[in-house]
């Protein structure tokens, strides 16, 4: 084997192996996700794709406003956990109260321009205990969150990142809030 194809290999050695580094590193800040369902409407939609970013909370705590992806205890048709997006209404400390279709946290009616039909059913008033959060779908009148037992309080551990980016459809691109 000639010296020049020695070199050529190499080089394509160093290439393959910086591709996979960087595929690594990128994995470890943002996971894409595919919205299913319409729990989100009119926020998201079924079939949007999006990006989190999965270092959000490594540094910060959730917040008010945040839209989350989080593992949760329910499982899918294949027996693995379903990852659910929701927005986060109430932090650890926070007291939330639903009555009569309006959202208070610490007391203070929630500005919810986001949420579809302005229905909030249920009739709660908890506190958030600390390490976790409470979440909503904007689409209340079918999502299945915080108000339910079987979602309930968000654990930080459980959350994989904040939503940053619509990427599809194409017409909707962009950051979110």
């Amino acid at each position: 084997m000639s010296e020049k194809v020695k070199k050529e290999i190499i080089e394509w050695i160093k290439v393959f192996a910086l591709a996979i580094v960087f595929a690594f590193v990128i994995t470890q800040f943002i996971k894409p996700t595919l919205v299913r369902g319409d729990s989100m409407y009119s926020t998201l939609e079924e079939g949007d794709y999006l990006i989190i970013n999965r270092m959000s909370y490594k540094l910060k705590e959730p917040k008010y406003g945040d839209i989350i992806v989080f593992e949760s205890d329910l499982e899918q048709d294949d027996g693995t956990s379903k990852d659910l997006v929701k927005r986060v209404v109430g932090v650890g400390g926070d007291t939330v109260k639903i009555e009569n279709s309006k959202v208070y946290v610490n007391g203070q009616e929630l500005n919810e321009p986001y949420i579809h039909n302005e229905i909030t059913e249920g009739n709660i008033d908890t506190v958030v205990p600390e390490g976790k959060v409470f979440v909503l779908g904007d689409n209340r009148e079918i999502s299945l969150d915080s108000r339910y037992e079987s979602v309930g309080f968000i654990d930080d551990s459980d959350i994989l990142g904040k939503v940053v980016v619509r990427l599809y459809p194409f017409n909707k691109i962009g950051k979110l809030e």
